[in-house]
């Protein structure tokens, strides 16, 4: 599954000691658990002394996940962990992949707050016109949504695409696999 978010959890204490937990934890599947208390008994696991030196965790590294994010250094594990179940991005390609190109276009804080407000609906006002350019979105709303009949010899004199452009301007975005629309 393209969905599969993988972190590497690290501690500052392990960190700023340079002690052997100072790389941080294997990488962890977030999509393999249930609650944050499972990561939690992972991590003891794995030595991570968490009511000691390993108290103050941290995002150490990710894998599948935007890049737009800021510094992970700041952001903390259990609050990305929860975000994420909570907007039901592990279980939904497509909640996934509005995630991946929401976070890109607004970044990751935009996003987290989009969750937070309307958790598992955080996409309703996203959408996607997958494998469209500005003219094709120019075209489309022109004749299936506005539908106007462009009479035949009229047609090339037609600026479709400076015609989508102009949808930039309400919330509408170019992303690498087409278009989307953000309403909110």
């Amino acid at each position: 599954m393209k969905n599969e978010i993988n972190i590497v959890i690290g501690s500052w204490g392990s960190y700023n000691e340079c002690n052997e937990r100072a790389l941080g934890s294997k990488w962890i599947c977030l999509n393999d658990y249930k609650n944050w208390d499972e990561i939690l008994e992972e991590l003891k696991k794995q030595g991570f002394e968490l009511d000691g030196i390993d108290e103050e965790l941290f995002v150490q590294d990710v894998e599948n996940f935007p890049a737009n994010v800021g510094n992970w250094d700041y952001v903390n594990p259990q609050t990305l962990f929860e975000t994420l179940k909570k907007s039901g991005v592990l279980d939904d390609d497509d909640k996934y992949e509005k995630m991946e190109i929401y976070c890109d276009i607004e970044g990751y804080a935009a996003w987290e707050s989009l969750v937070d407000k309307y958790e598992e609906n955080w996409d309703d006002d996203i959408y996607l016109y997958p494998d469209f350019d500005w003219y094709d979105l120019g075209y489309y709303f022109l004749h299936e949504v506005d539908c106007i009949e462009i009479p035949e010899r009229l047609e090339n004199f037609i600026d479709y695409k400076r015609y989508g452009e102009e949808f930039s301007y309400d919330g509408f975005h170019e992303y690498d696999g087409g278009i989307v629309e953000i309403r909110r």
